[in-house]
């Protein structure tokens, strides 16, 4: 290749390397809808200047910072690459190839895929009929299991179980099982209902707390993850930190973002309250979701896959074999063209495709069953 070729192809790469920040049809990943606050913006610009130097050997600042807002002690904390790089780094290094991991069936996609990676042998548990997490039967699973994973709120429908179900579980589970309990989403859920995680891995300890700020921080291109967890398995995954692995533009980042708590506070309520919005709008239109505790909605499978019906919409959904989709939420404008493309086909004739749509199951607050059972079940009371 030439030099002009070289010059060429490092400007196609330029010019599509980045998204946009701002995308109204961008609803498949989960992604805060808001470019960074303009503090974190402000301190990236910063680090580009010094990017010619390497960060820290081990990442202590970033540690430091994390603890201290946690409100653990630094020996509780390790970092990595996203919520997904700890997940990886805690079935490579406290697990053995050919054990068992008990996974809820559906998942985080992520979690199959590491199982597969670490040469573990998945056990799924199928959700109950409303889209909450069999934890009785996982609990169970997780006798003869290394590893059992737990996402509160639940992807992919939003779900939350609550605390004292949560600690049910632990105290069933025995002591050299590990169980990951995946908070990416804990942000958005309201206060009273987080779980006390200082509290919970110094009575558990082996419990290991993912976190990230790829979700409600809006941060997702730096890749920065965290994980709680007592001293024992913590330092077990700090060993295994790799060196220089981590930039100095995530501890400016993260430093930034726990500064500007207030405005960041503001922009999980707008996302929250849009959460709400969407809902209620599409159970206006005979439309149910899941009672979602995340940034996005979950429309059970029932009847015409959702896939189908958003095909046309121009919008990037997570879409699901079993029909089934999740809808991040995003600004007013992505609610619209949501609620446009479903009730599109609400008003089509109904002998046409477009009016062809899912069954909606009967009308009643609360959360709604999932799958066939979505029109044959009166929903629980789930507190």
């Amino acid at each position: 290749m030439t030099s002009a070729a070289h010059t060429d192809s490092a400007a196609a790469h330029l010019g599509s390397a980045l998204p946009p920040a701002v995308d109204p049809c961008a609803l498949s990943l989960n992604e805060n809808p808001l470019p960074p606050l303009p503090a974190v913006r402000a301190a990236l610009v910063d680090f580009i200047g010094a990017a010619n130097r390497y960060p820290e050997f081990l990442p202590t600042q970033l540690r430091k910072l994390v603890a201290d807002h946690a409100c653990v002690a630094e020996e509780n904390v390790a970092l990595g690459p996203g919520a997904s790089g700890m997940a990886m780094r805690v079935l490579q290094t406290a697990a053995t190839p050919g054990e068992r991991i008990v996974l809820s069936k559906p998942t985080f996609e992520g979690y199959p895929a590491f199982a597969q990676m670490a040469g573990l042998t998945p056990v799924g548990v199928p959700l109950d009929n409303y889209g909450y997490l069999d934890l009785t039967a996982m609990a169970q699973a997780a006798k003869d299991a290394r590893v059992v994973v737990i996402c509160r709120p639940h992807n992919p429908t939003g779900t939350l179980e609550t605390i004292a179900d949560v600690e049910r579980l632990l105290a069933d589970v025995p002591a050299d099982t590990i169980v990951l309990l995946d908070e990416a989403y804990i942000e958005f859920v309201a206060p009273q209902q987080r779980i006390d995680v200082p509290r919970l891995i110094e009575r558990f300890p082996n419990v290991i707390v993912l976190r990230t700020f790829s979700k409600a921080y809006g941060l997702a291109g730096l890749r920065i993850g965290y994980a709680l967890a007592a001293p024992e398995l913590a330092g077990l995954l700090w060993s295994m930190q790799v060196p220089f692995g981590i930039s100095a533009g995530c501890t400016l980042a993260v430093a930034a973002s726990y500064q500007a708590e207030a405005q960041l506070e503001q922009r999980i309520a707008h996302i929250v309250a849009e959460r709400g919005y969407l809902r209620t709008r599409l159970r206006a239109s005979g439309v149910y979701t899941t009672d979602s505790h995340a940034n996005f909605v979950y429309l059970p499978a029932a009847g015409r896959p959702w896939s189908e019906i958003f095909a046309d919409s121009g919008l990037r959904v997570r879409n699901y074999a079993d029909g089934a989709v999740r809808i991040t939420v995003g600004s007013r404008s992505s609610t619209q063209m949501v609620l446009s493309a479903v009730e599109q086909t609400l008003n089509a004739p109904a002998d046409s495709p477009r009016g062809q749509t899912p069954p909606a199951a009967h009308n009643r607050r609360g959360p709604q069953p999932v799958g066939p059972a979505a029109t044959r079940w009166p929903a629980p009371d789930r507190g």
